[in-house]
């Protein structure tokens, strides 16, 4: 089974500057929710860059990323881009026609769809990200959470494989964030998300991948990791609330069969 995605010891440094990324290797299996955590300047954002080639790799080395076994590679570019969908951490960068219509067509476009085909694909993209607005309005004009949505739909309308989303509930109020956490649930592509919201990632994610100064620390099951106060506190992160709830509800669970199981005796 070829993995989704797949990073092998992936270093990357900015020009005259230090190791943005060092040696970073993990896979990602079709259909796995996974959470990328770390605190700031670990390099989460560039990490994510690279998995769809948004980064300029110079100069050239050994293939480092591979989506379903293509190397993310110059001559492959256009096929990548079509199969790794990737939300930006600022919807203002996704969003740049003169309407909502406008900006969701512009991927399809891209991969030769037009007319009634384009209209549908659209249509059906805005409804899977939740926008229930005109799409003949202007992006700008949109909420935080509107504008998410459309970026998030424009995304969708080029049917990807691979969703890489970048701080994806930044902007977003307590609802938008709920909502946002329903769609992503629902939606069956492999998903790779950077977040500092470890509520959100706790309650999306199956795998979680701790990154600190370029290095992957730590990887594994979501509730585990999130749970590990030690490892979270060393590298800068905190337990989320929510970790502690699920856990009390669990010894409550396992109290509560236990006395009952003591109770047939």
């Amino acid at each position: 089974m070829t993995a989704a995605v797949r990073v092998s010891r992936l270093s990357y440094a900015f020009p005259g500057g230090g190791r943005v990324l060092d040696e970073v290797g993990f896979e990602v299996a079709a259909g796995e929710r996974v959470g990328l955590i770390g605190p700031n300047g670990a390099g989460k954002s560039t990490l994510l860059m690279h998995l769809n080639g948004l980064l300029p790799d110079t100069p050239p080395r050994q293939v480092s990323v591979e989506i379903f076994g293509v190397p993310v590679a110059a001559a492959q570019m256009a096929a990548i881009r079509q199969r790794v969908g990737f939300l930006f951490q600022d919807a203002d960068n996704q969003l740049f026609c003169p309407t909502v219509f406008e900006d969701v067509a512009f991927g399809p476009r891209q991969l030769g769809l037009e007319g009634a085909p384009l209209q549908e694909r659209v249509r059906q993209a805005l409804a899977r990200a939740g926008y229930a607005g005109d799409s003949a309005h202007a992006p700008h004009k949109l909420s935080g959470g509107e504008k998410r949505r459309v970026a998030l739909a424009g995304v969708l309308a080029c049917e990807p494989e691979v969703l890489v989303l970048d701080e994806p509930t930044g902007d977003l109020d307590p609802r938008g964030r709920r909502e946002l956490l329903a769609l992503l649930q629902a939606l069956p592509m492999t998903q790779i998300l950077a977040s500092h919201d470890l509520e959100f990632i706790f309650k999306l994610c199956t795998r979680v991948l701790v990154l600190d100064k370029g290095r992957l620390v730590a990887e594994g099951d979501a509730k585990a990791i999130l749970a590990n106060e030690s490892l979270m506190l060393e590298h800068g992160l905190e337990t989320p609330h929510i970790v502690h709830h699920f856990h009390l509800a669990k010894d409550r669970e396992l109290a509560f069969h236990t006395e009952h199981h003591h109770h047939h005796h």
